[in-house]
């Protein structure tokens, strides 16, 4: 009776390691949506540092005004740039001092990559650890049933 009673605790036992491992693939697809975001980002800053460092005084640009709307304008002075920081402020910076600027901002995006991908390792080792036990847990059972099988013929 013990036999029956563990297997279908053991049941619940292997519904509840799928569950921890279906919530693991969960969190790892939205860290690496995160990074995808993150990639994204430092893709936009280098496209920015170029831009930056090809244009001129007097250059002719088209600014982006939202909806795909565009307006033709010129570059009044380079040393003008004005480089978001975070946290909702943004500075005036020359042309170099802006590209720092945003070269600053793409290592600390690849250290929050990193930080996501140390984070992904973990979770991924974790959901392993619990599918080896999944898997112990299911060769028990199957050696358990053929144990009870077994029995009867050797009666």
């Amino acid at each position: 009776m013990s036999l029956g009673g563990g297997g279908g605790g053991g049941q619940q036992q292997l519904q509840q390691l799928a569950e921890e491992i279906e919530q693991i693939e969960e969190q790892i697809e939205a860290i690496e949506n995160e990074i995808s975001g993150l990639q994204t980002e430092k893709t936009e800053i280098d496209e920015a540092i170029e831009a930056i460092d090809a244009l001129e005084t007097g250059s002719e640009v088209k600014v982006p005004l939202g909806g795909g709307a565009y307006v033709h304008a010129e570059i009044g002075d380079i040393d003008e740039v004005v480089v978001e920081l975070g946290g909702d402020y943004a500075a005036e910076r020359n042309q170099d001092g802006a590209a720092d600027t945003l070269e600053a901002k793409k290592d600390t995006l690849d250290d929050r990559i990193d930080e996501f991908r140390s984070d992904i390792a973990e979770l991924e080792t974790e959901s392993e650890e619990l599918e080896q036990q999944a898997q112990q847990m299911q060769q028990q059972q199957m050696q358990q049933m053929q144990q009870m099988q077994q029995q009867p013929d050797d009666e």
